[in-house]
């Protein structure tokens, strides 16, 4: 099973086909190997996300997807090459139950796979009490689907970088959401709780492998960037891992989203 999550910033966009070079997701979804993709930040609502996709679920793949709450932001998607077993939208019981950011799909062969996109947050603000309310309900399922004893991978943008090999200008951020100490905690816990960060299993030495650079400057050139998008696997998963890459750019022009795809290879 091969896993892939991107966040597409914005699913209507990401579409487009920018230049003869640069032809967008719907070129990237046409060639890529992958038998699981989630999306984040799709910002459409069903319709629109149905519309955006077309080419590509006439062509086989299977849709679930959970739009957002309020117009333009948020919304998970993600797509099959085979049937869901089970959909569940939402974290359910909770105040982000319909808030486009969690959606979890049983697959026929055993497998959990949830699409997750954590608020960005802002330091002492409602929005990092938001973000932090969310982080608690998340953890709270994360728990129960541990405890399920299923094979299970949650993957999206977290919006933490969980070390200082996860952003390179890690000492300019640390008073900063994406980087806090509370933040990186809450991963670690975690971690420590038996969920499995399998990218850097695979890259334990270094900086990187990043998934987000701005559109600004020179973030892209430069690889200046965070790694905030994530697989969390239960360690039965995690133990099948034989691969994971990000699939960055060739160059700035080449482009669709200001993040990058992020692979992972399970074996059976």
């Amino acid at each position: 099973m091969i896993v892939t999550t991107i966040n597409v910033n914005g699913v209507r966009a990401a579409v487009r086909e920018r230049s003869t070079d640069n032809l967008g997701l719907l070129a990237w979804l046409a060639e890529t190997a992958a038998d699981v993709v989630c999306l984040q930040e799709t910002r459409a609502d069903d319709a629109q996300l149905a519309e955006a996709l077309a080419p590509v679920l006439g062509n086989g793949w299977h849709l679930a997807s959970a739009e957002p709450h309020l117009r333009g932001r948020s919304g998970v998607a993600i797509l099959s090459r085979t049937p869901f077993a089970e959909v569940r939208i939402g974290l359910s019981a909770t105040e982000f139950e319909n808030h486009g950011r969690y959606l979890e799909v049983d697959l026929p062969g055993g497998a959990t796979v949830c699409s997750l996109y954590v608020p960005s947050g802002e330091a002492g603000t409602d929005r990092q009490a938001e973000k932090e309310r969310f982080m608690a309900a998340l953890a709270t399922r994360m728990a129960e689907l541990a405890a399920d004893g299923r094979p299970a991978v949650v993957c999206g943008d977290w919006n933490i970088a969980h070390t200082e090999n996860d952003i390179k200008a890690w000492k300019a951020n640390v008073k900063k959401a994406g980087f806090l100490p509370s933040e990186r905690q809450w991963l670690t816990d975690l971690m420590d709780a038996g969920w499995v960060d399998v990218v850097r299993g695979l890259h334990p030495d270094g900086p990187g492998p990043y998934s987000w650079w701005s559109w600004r400057g020179k973030a892209f050139d430069n690889d200046a960037g965070w790694r905030i998008d994530y697989h969390l696997a239960t360690e039965s998963l995690a133990g099948r891992v034989h691969a994971a890459r990000v699939e960055k750019p060739q160059a700035y022009a080449l482009r669709w989203s200001d993040h990058a795809p992020v692979t992972v290879e399970f074996g059976d």
